[in-house]
């Protein structure tokens, strides 16, 4: 199996490991990963490594990400999404829009964030998500995130719930949910999250996804691995020369390229993701054997 991407979009009810392991049995092989987990509630791109390409991965996931969603304003529980249990609900009928407007305006931009206590989040080397199931009392501190988008596209009153539908951009480590929580809390009414569809995974998004079912039927790669590092990363070519001295863990004059970028042999071939370090570069990733 050559390497590179299949972005799928997932199902509802399945956890992201389920799909990788759906994914190693279509593609007949061990080494896939996944970049970015979706809880099992949500919806859409999940950006999928196999083989080489699974090195990208941890570089994907610091993209930043889109998502369209569903907040329920009236009711807070236990995990800030749908399927936790009800811990409160407050009347919304003197929820006034305005208050909502600004609500959203706060949560945007450069803020403090508690990821959600049934988070990923490690506490003392044990996942947040873990120690709640274990009974354990979890206070997480708050973490800096950036929200670049928080736009309220429809608000739908009923007797007991406000349903707002959202489109949220944001860099990686943002939650949501938490976002929901915080809304909620912000107008006194308790929130959580009804609907969540990722839309974007850094460059890759709804337009490039594919099924589990159309990949079960044609087993293929939606980006192999060259295609992959030049859509994601920025690109830096360099010369036979280079690209054996970067093989054999010598370093290059920095490119001036910012952050993590896509380093290129003459054959077209990405051998490495780089970043500059003062005056030099320093691989970070090597693609390619020597």
């Amino acid at each position: 199996m050559p390497p590179g991407l299949v972005v799928v979009d997932k199902p509802d009810g399945m956890t992201s490991h389920d799909v990788v392991a759906r994914v190693r049995r279509i593609m007949g092989t061990r080494k896939v990963g996944h970049a970015g987990t979706l809880d099992p509630m949500a919806t859409g791109v999940l950006v999928l490594g196999i083989e080489r390409a699974t090195k990208l991965l941890g570089h994907l996931a610091l993209d930043t990400k889109a998502y369209l969603a569903t907040i329920s304003l009236g009711s807070a529980t236990t995990t800030d999404d749908a399927q936790g249990d009800v811990l409160s609900t407050a009347p919304v009928d003197a929820v006034a829009d305005e208050a909502i407007a600004a609500g959203i305006r706060a949560l945007t931009g450069h803020i403090q964030q508690v990821p959600s206590a049934v988070s990923a989040v490690k506490v003392d080397g044990k996942r947040a998500y873990a120690r709640v199931r274990a009974g354990e009392e979890v206070a997480l501190a708050p973490r800096p995130v950036e929200v670049s988008r928080f736009d309220l596209l429809m608000a739908r009153r009923g007797p007991e719930s406000i349903e707002l539908d959202v489109m949220v951009e944001c860099s990686s480590g943002t939650y949501v949910r938490a976002l929901a929580r915080d809304l909620g809390a912000a107008l006194g009414v308790g929130g959580h999250l009804a609907a969540l569809r990722r839309t974007r995974v850094g460059p890759f998004d709804l337009r490039v996804v594919t099924t589990l079912e159309k990949l079960a039927d044609a087993p293929g790669l939606s980006l192999p691995l060259n295609e992959a590092v030049d859509a994601a990363f920025p690109r830096r070519d360099v010369d036979d020369r280079s690209a054996a001295a970067l093989l054999r863990g010598q370093r290059l004059p920095a490119a001036g390229i910012a952050g993590t970028y896509g380093v290129f042999d003459p054959a077209g071939r990405a051998i490495a993701l780089a970043v500059d370090e003062g005056q030099v570069s320093r691989s970070l990733v090597v693609l390619v054997t020597a």
